[in-house]
């Protein structure tokens, strides 16, 4: 495993909010296609900041005869429990990610294939039965459940496909039916790949960003809870350590003041082309603000601006996935390099 860190000064102040008060990320990735000895990945040129992901891809059809395949983008799947929300960008709508992608420069349409599961069974003949949408997030799912019938309700109850949600809504305690299924979905398209030939497609989308309110991984003046996890993950070294512990020792309360901001990125899909090597492969990661730290994992990265990174490598196996751990300021805090 690579290593690779920023850190910033910084003068912080703020009282730090609970640990445990965190939205989980999605892991998102790229492009896949059934492995193919036909089909190279030329080059891969991959951007992430908080605010987007953008892919921009170089395939070639190394044979004398054209490939048509199906290529797709797996959406991460959602799971409907009130209990332990995600970060959705895009939270009233199928395409939560706000997904795109254009082939040669042009648009394309990609077809949403949409599948939903309780208890690992495919439940999406139930909930068209019932005009349920499968996305549950939405407004539209949530006022589908409430006009269920009550014998279809019982029933998707015990089946574990919605639970009894109760809480306050500000005129006393109600109870609701709420989803509980995991939908699963895919963008997918046909594509020609001419023989000898290169083809350029782009795709780019929202991340969703996970987090928590505060450090997760430090207080009472040491590195705990989920320390030992998140050095591996994160490969958090020696200087960024270093630059939370100074965070810490500098505010009164002894607490490093940041918010707790992670990305996740499925890379290893990447090795399902001919060779199974990315023939030309970069990296730019982008912190968002001069004042954040960064840390994730890599090799050979160098600083390429203000808040922004660069690792290239040539003949590239994805063999690891890539995890960003980003943290900001809670109070807006002095800028660093």
């Amino acid at each position: 495993m690579f290593r690779y860190v920023l850190t910033a000064a910084l003068a912080l102040s703020a009282t730090p909010a609970l640990a445990n008060d965190s939205v989980a990320e999605l892991g998102t990735g790229g492009l896949i296609l059934s492995r193919s000895d036909a089909v190279a990945m030329e080059s891969e040129d991959l951007y992430i900041s908080p605010e987007k992901v953008t892919v921009d891809y170089v395939f070639r059809n190394n044979t004398d005869k054209d490939v048509d395949a199906i290529v797709a983008f797996p959406m991460p799947d959602i799971e409907g429990d009130p209990e332990e929300i995600p970060a959705i960008p895009e939270a009233q709508s199928d395409n939560f990610l706000g997904f795109e992608v254009t082939i040669d420069g042009v648009p394309a349409k990609p077809q949403l294939e949409q599948k939903v599961f309780a208890l690992g069974i495919d439940i999406g003949a139930d909930l068209k039965a019932q005009g349920v949408p499968f996305y549950p997030f939405g407004d539209a799912a949530k006022a589908a459940l409430a006009k269920l019938p009550q014998a279809v309700a019982d029933d998707w109850v015990n089946r574990g496909i919605i639970i009894e949600d109760t809480a306050d809504d500000g005129s006393g305690m109600k109870t609701v039916y709420t989803p509980f299924w995991q939908l699963r979905s895919t963008y997918w398209w046909r594509s020609t790949f001419p023989a000898n030939k290169a083809v350029h497609v782009s795709h780019r989308y929202k991340p969703s960003v996970g987090g928590t309110s505060s450090v997760s991984f430090f207080y009472d003046g040491q590195f705990q809870g989920q320390y030992a996890a998140y050095k591996t993950r994160y490969c958090m070294d020696d200087a960024f350590e270093n630059a939370v512990r100074k965070a810490a020792k500098d505010d009164p309360d002894g607490y490093p003041k940041y918010f707790e901001n992670r990305i996740a990125y499925i890379l290893t899909t990447g090795g399902n082309w001919a060779s199974g090597n990315i023939g030309t492969f970069k990296l730019t990661v982008d912190k968002g603000d001069p004042k954040n730290l960064v840390s994730f994992c890599g090799e050979n990265v160098r600083k390429v601006g203000p808040t922004t990174f660069e690792m290239k490598a040539q003949n590239f196996y994805p063999e690891h996935d890539i995890d960003i751990l980003l943290l900001e300021p809670s109070d807006g805090g002095n800028g660093g390099g």
